[in-house]
């Protein structure tokens, strides 16, 4: 529950004031008409004019889908298209005819009335306006209702009688209710039975599941489909994603046929566990529509829980009810509505009819995850250091998972991962059987095996193409047993970036990474292939519980010190810091350049991150799909000491390298110049006095000495011996600032 998260973030904070941490968090209408409107530039304020409504189409049984690919419908139609008709609505008609009313047409709700003055006699007399009936559409809601009206001419006539013939003036009523206007709505009929899903606030991915039976799975959570909170930073819980299917036709079915419908479900996964308070539990259901009353029926729920295995849940269909046209069902979910919190995933929905109650088998082969990456070490690397150093960079092991779903033992055969080039097979690889299946002759019932295959002999990306500014090469993996399965999810699909970016991550979150402590230190450390200079870190931020927007972080680039980061090469100045900024939809980057455009030079290995300003962690992206914790460095005392991630994963977090992508970038070819700030204490350890000898100290520069609390001891210039005769025994750290930053830290041992 949301209100749990918080306590434990401010338990982490209490906690953090001595030793600081890093964490993750927890990332009624008519059914054969679906609204979904697509703006355009619209003639009338709040109406529906020039959007579209599209008519779906109903789809017969048997209704299937294991996710293997993205079967939600898109709403993409164009106004010249084929299959878009449009209509004309007026706000004012006729009763009678409805005809719409002149475009002149002005009426209000206040009564008016023609004034006429007597200037012989100089008596007035008031003769109100008769008022108008007619019928009224607002055009705020499609689709219009003429609702029948009554207002009044949106004048008053001065009429003054002089015995020289009338003067008449017309006066008219200021911002009158009632004025003539349009507006146009576009009609799009879908006929796609390939598309089988109304929406899509639900998340179709590939990772959030821990073993799926097949590619693919439906996730629900706090987030809607744009990948935001349903409400940042609250303790309200709700219902938040819907999963709507497409209406069906069973009127030509009955009870008699054997209707059941199945899925598998699981709790948590990689995701946040769904928990149960006293007041309410984080839930997962399942609704039927019924044509025949017009209401949505609750047919099943399942509650809190951790991750397991995927369960069955299968359901006889049996009430009369839903044996009509417009038959519909649709799963939601109940839980928290701050974030990426509470998941429930699934899989496998099948609707069919000669079904039963043993009916619950679902025989199928399938490779489980997608495969990330056929290169060492990275998910993506910049095309310009791939072609400089192809040599040993195919991967040594490549992860495969595929499930045997069958209850039966079914014999092993050779997969094979193909690679293409702009459509052209550019080479291939061998997926061995008896590697796949874990050393075995044949695939166990109901197992899901997890192999490592070597493709770092045999074909290599082609380094000598044409194009020297980026690469995208395509490739498919295909694994396949032999008895009837579906097979769309024996061949799995993905592509081979190669642009001005060096990733560990899959483009995908399924959690959020932060430090807690102020002025905690975040340290990426990438091996590069080849020295160069860097213009932009690339962040995904997860809009996840706490909106942290508005907090302050400094870019900052170190060198490598035995394995550790060492010197700062480069921090953004503290009167300049950044926000995280969240991007709009799910796992999208933020580009953040160094200051001024300006290349920071850099050798092969360095370290990329950010000072924090704030306690709050940032909650960054985090990929648990790709263990990279080991190159994860997190510091709370200013550098003295660094720690490794304490979670497997990757942070969705991507150094950007100078390349000929620099022009369209708009960046201009400037150098950042890094003077040596490198300094020694000494004597070290020390007892009385201590003093400083270094480079390029000026004004600007000072000391500070901390305590392994954090807590400032003694400030100090680099001019003078330091006394410190006063100072308690034990293990200090000396900062050395310029223009108020941390630029470097060095150990002090006080005797």
């Amino acid at each position: 529950m949301l209100m749990k998260y918080i306590q434990l973030l401010l338990f982490s904070f209490l906690a953090t004031v001595v030793l600081g941490q890093d964490g993750l968090s927890p990332l009624t209408a008519n059914p054969d008409l679906f609204h979904k409107e697509k703006i355009e530039t619209k003639a009338l304020q709040n109406s529906f004019d020039s959007t579209f409504i599209y008519k779906t189409d109903t789809l017969t049984l048997p209704f299937f889908d294991d996710f293997s690919r993205n079967k939600f419908q898109q709403y993409d139609a164009g106004f010249s298209d084929p299959n878009v008709t449009e209509e004309l609505f007026y706000r004012m008609l006729d009763e009678n005819t409805n005809v719409p009313l002149p475009p002149s047409t002005v009426l209000t709700n206040t009564r008016t009335y023609r004034l006429i003055y007597d200037a012989v006699t100089e008596e007035t007399t008031y003769d109100y306006l008769d008022s108008v009936r007619f019928l009224f559409d607002d055009l705020s809601v499609y689709a219009p209702n003429h609702i029948q009206t009554y207002a009044f001419p949106g004048y008053i006539i001065y009429d003054t009688l002089d015995g020289s013939g009338n003067l008449e003036d017309t006066i008219w009523v200021n911002n009158p209710e009632y004025v003539q206007d349009s507006a146009r709505i576009f009609v799009a009929s879908i006929n796609n039975p390939e598309k089988l899903w109304l929406d899509d606030q639900a998340y179709h991915n590939y990772r959030f599941a821990v073993n799926p039976w097949s590619l693919g799975v439906v996730t629900f959570d706090g987030l809607d489909a744009f990948g935001y909170p349903y409400n940042f930073s609250t303790s309200t819980n709700g219902i938040a994603d819907l999963l709507t299917a497409k209406p069906l036709d069973l009127s030509g079915n009955s009870p008699a046929d054997s209707v059941y419908f199945s899925f598998l479900y699981q709790k948590e996964g990689f995701g946040d566990v769904p928990e149960e308070s006293s007041s309410t539990s984080d839930s997962l259901f399942l609704e039927f529509y019924s044509p025949v009353d017009q209401l949505w029926k609750r047919v099943w729920r399942t509650g809190p829980g951790e991750t397991t295995d995927f369960q069955v849940a299968h359901i006889a269909v049996k009430d009369p009810i839903y044996f009509q046209k417009g038959f519909q069902f649709r799963f939601s979910n109940y839980g928290a509505l701050a974030g990426a919190l509470d998941h429930f995933h699934i899989d496998y929905v099948d609707v069919r009819t000669l079904s039963g109650y043993q009916d619950t088998l679902f025989k199928d082969f399938a490779i489980v995850y997608p495969i990330s990456s056929l290169i060492e070490d990275y998910i993506s690397v910049p095309w310009k250091h791939y072609r400089n150093n192809p040599a040993g960079k195919m991967s040594s092991a490549v992860d495969v998972t595929v499930r045997n779903g069958s209850e039966l033992t079914e014999n092993n055969q050779n997969g094979s991962v193909n690679i293409y080039y702009e459509g052209t097979l550019e080479g291939n690889y061998t997926l061995n059987a008896a590697t796949l299946s874990g050393g075995n002759i044949n695939y166990s019932p109901r197992t899901t095996y997890g192999s490592e295959h070597d493709f770092s002999t045999g074909y290599a990306y082609d380094h000598t193409l044409i194009n020297d500014t980026m690469a995208i090469f395509d490739y498919e993996a295909i694994a396949s047993a032999q008895f009837p399965n579906n097979p769309i999810n024996d061949t799995t699909f993905g592509q081979q970036v190669f642009k001005n970016y060096y990733a560990y991550d899959d483009g995908t979150a399924e959690k959020a990474y932060g430090i807690t402590g102020e002025q905690g230190l975040l340290a990426y450390k990438f091996n590069a292939y080849e020295a160069d200079s860097l213009v932009a870190i690339q962040v995904h931020f997860v809009p996840t519980v706490l909106d942290v927007s508005n907090n302050l972080f400094l870019l900052t680039v170190w060198d490598d010190q035995n394995g550790q980061p060492g010197n700062v090469i480069y921090e953004d100045e503290f009167f300049f810091p950044r926000q995280p900024f969240y991007t709009y939809g799910r796992n999208k980057y933020r580009t953040y350049f160094f200051k001024d455009t300006m290349r920071v030079g850099v050798g092969e290995t360095y370290y990329i991150g950010m000072r924090q300003i704030d306690e709050a962690p940032l909650n960054m992206g985090f990929d648990v799909n790709n263990d990279n914790s080991d190159k994860i460095f997190w510091s709370v005392d200013g550098g003295g000491n660094w720690n490794n991630s304490n979670f497997e994963g990757s942070i969705m977090m991507r150094p950007l390298v100078s390349s000929k992508l620099d022009y369209q970038l708009g960046l201009e070819k400037r150098t950042l110049s890094t003077p040596d700030f490198e300094f020694t204490l000494y004597p070290n350890p020390a007892s009385s006095v201590l003093s400083i000898k270094g480079e390029n100290f000026n004004h600007s520069t000072s000391f500070e000495m901390r305590d392994l609390n954090g807590r400032i001891v003694k400030r100090f210039n680099s001019k003078e011996q330091i006394d410190i005769s006063m100072i308690h025994q034990g293990i200090y750290l000396v900062n050395r600032l310029e223009k108020g930053q941390v630029i470097q830290t060095k150990k002090l041992v006080v005797q």
